[in-house]
């Protein structure tokens, strides 16, 4: 007991434990954004679809992998409670109207998930439009809440319209993904409606990071230092500069022939390359803080003790999840077919 008491003193487990458990909820989220990003998309393009088939499809693209997908949300808010609990008492209150639409959108994807399939043909349409409309708002409820945590959380009618245009972006950024999950996963007809879409929704994407990019730095001094003071400007340089390639090699992809063919995994692979990008450089911009300027991981993170003993579940919790998701995806890859229950 007096070894535990003196390695949970040790000021590098005392400065060491609040980070890991910011890096595993940051992995969580990053996760989740690429993972269930996807089948957001997949919702939000599901009104394009010419008919009962193409939506069928579309549904039995993800219908293996969608609720799976959603516990890495479930993950990254756990441990965002359990490690950090002021700074989850702060932005939930902060976000509270656009969490509860996010919940609401989920489950109302997820009772459509359900319903349609089992439902008489006339009656389909209905869950057709929750499934969609669920889906929108998610990602609409998500992109504000990402818009107005890079304004640190304020309140006004700036911040609402920015937590506004970031959500459009975001939704469209889902929905790059999701047509691009479609490339890989259908052929024919309804794969070059899919190369479509992604097209149109690489714009609107490139759009949100650029917004996003510009304006955190000019939301907080400190943000502005980190980013343009020099040499930290050079070692940063990287990263605009890959994510600035990608969306060329992107661009450059969806307008190749051969794209449906050999190299049908590249658009997504690009687009999970941009998210990550993306991700590292929100991360860097916010480090050490887990509520813009006010709290940092350190004041915010639970005690010592506590910390260790979560550390133990999570490291138990985290292979498996990662193991599932595997067996899940190699199980059921290859092209989709229409979802139905029986």
């Amino acid at each position: 007991m007096d070894t535990l008491a003196l390695w949970l003193a040790n000021p590098l487990v005392i400065e060491g434990l609040p980070l890991i458990f910011a890096t595993l909820m940051g992995i969580a989220i990053l996760t989740y954004v690429v993972l269930d990003g996807y089948d957001l998309g997949v919702g939000i393009l599901f009104p394009l679809a010419r008919d009962k088939d193409e939506k069928d499809i579309l549904m039995g693209s993800i219908g293996p992998f969608w609720d799976a997908n959603e516990t890495w949300l479930v993950l990254a808010v756990g441990l965002l409670l359990v490690a950090f609990p002021l700074a989850h008492g702060v932005i939930l209150t902060a976000l509270y109207v656009p969490v509860f639409l996010m919940l609401l959108g989920l489950i109302f994807r997820g009772v459509a998930f359900e319903f349609r399939a089992k439902a008489k043909e006339p009656h389909q349409q209905y869950w057709n439009w929750a499934f969609f409309g669920g889906s929108l708002l998610t990602a609409l409820a998500q992109g504000y809440m990402l818009g107005n945590y890079v304004l640190g959380l304020q309140h006004g009618a700036v911040a609402t319209l920015f937590g506004v245009v970031i959500g459009l972006c975001l939704a469209a950024a889902y929905a790059l993904i999701g047509a691009c999950w479609l490339m890989m996963k259908t052929d024919g007809t309804l794969q070059k409606k899919a190369l479509q879409w992604a097209k149109e929704a690489l714009s609107y994407t490139a759009l949100g990071m650029v917004a996003v990019s510009m304006i955190t730095p000019l939301a907080s001094p400190r943000i502005w230092e980190k980013w343009f003071s020099v040499p930290d400007v050079f070692y940063l340089a990287p990263l605009p500069l890959l994510s600035a390639l990608l969306f060329a090699r992107l661009w450059q992809l969806l307008r190749q022939p051969r794209v449906l063919k050999d190299a049908v995994w590249q658009p997504f692979a690009s687009v999970v390359g941009l998210m990550l990008l993306g991700f590292v450089g929100l991360a860097y911009s916010f480090f050490p803080y887990v509520v813009p300027d006010q709290l940092t991981i350190w004041q915010a993170a639970s005690a010592t003790g506590s910390l260790a003993l979560m550390l133990v579940g999570a490291l138990l919790v985290l292979p498996v999840m990662f193991g599932y998701t595997f067996f899940v995806y190699k199980i059921f890859h290859g092209k989709a077919t229409g979802l139905s229950y029986h």
